[in-house]
């Protein structure tokens, strides 16, 4: 792995979360893929293969250059190109805060997938708390941005997110909670800043 790749591997805890936990030899579909980082090192690392998802240009051209098959398209508009259970794993890393249609994403991924790996920033951090307490939307290394021109359309927290899945019929196989890259093992939603979940559809 090029000292590119090992230092954007190193700026993104989950990562690690997430390739403990792809089997080797799996088939992944990364959605909102990005440069392609963490498809180039699941394939050295667990010899995976598959593809990227991405809309943006810059990171189309990236993830060719670092010899990862990708394809350019709006994950709004879902994946009704890929057949139910085309790879043994769906992943959407920090990213599924910025997507509109999160419920019909997050099932497609289970239809998609045999399990789906999602991770998030969690809105319920005790200081993100204090911000709002105090009158202000927050900000933090995790959601770094402004009120006024954030991405992010759906903040929410892991007792949001674990509300969802047992409402729709998902179980969570594993979780990680991570706070500065390190993992946080008790009051997960008041002192995690980061949540990393596997999880599949119920049978």
């Amino acid at each position: 792995m090029t000292g590119r790749a090992q230092g954007a591997l190193s700026d993104r805890s989950d990562f690690q979360a997430i390739a403990a936990w792809v089997r080797p030899d799996s088939t992944v579909l990364d959605l909102g893929c990005g440069d392609g980082t963490l498809l180039k090192y699941l394939r050295q690392a667990r010899n995976a293969r598959g593809y990227g998802i991405d809309i943006a240009d810059g990171n189309v051209l990236a993830c060719v250059q670092n010899g990862v098959n990708v394809i350019q398209s709006d994950l709004e508009q879902g994946l009704a190109g890929f057949d139910a259970g085309s790879f043994d794993c769906v992943i959407l890393s920090q990213t599924l805060q910025a997507v509109r249609r999160t419920e019909e994403i997050l099932l497609e991924m289970l239809r998609v997938g045999r399990e789906a790996i999602v991770s998030f920033p969690n809105f319920g951090r005790w200081d993100l708390r204090l911000q709002i307490a105090l009158g202000r939307m927050p900000i933090s290394a995790e959601l770094p941005y402004e009120w006024y021109n954030t991405p992010n359309v759906h903040l929410f927290t892991i007792a949001d997110f674990e509300s969802f899945c047992s409402g729709h019929g998902i179980r969570v196989l594993e979780r990680v909670t991570l706070h500065r890259g390190r993992p946080v093992r008790t009051f997960a939603n008041f002192f995690g800043s980061l949540a990393v979940y596997r999880f599949e559809k119920r049978r």
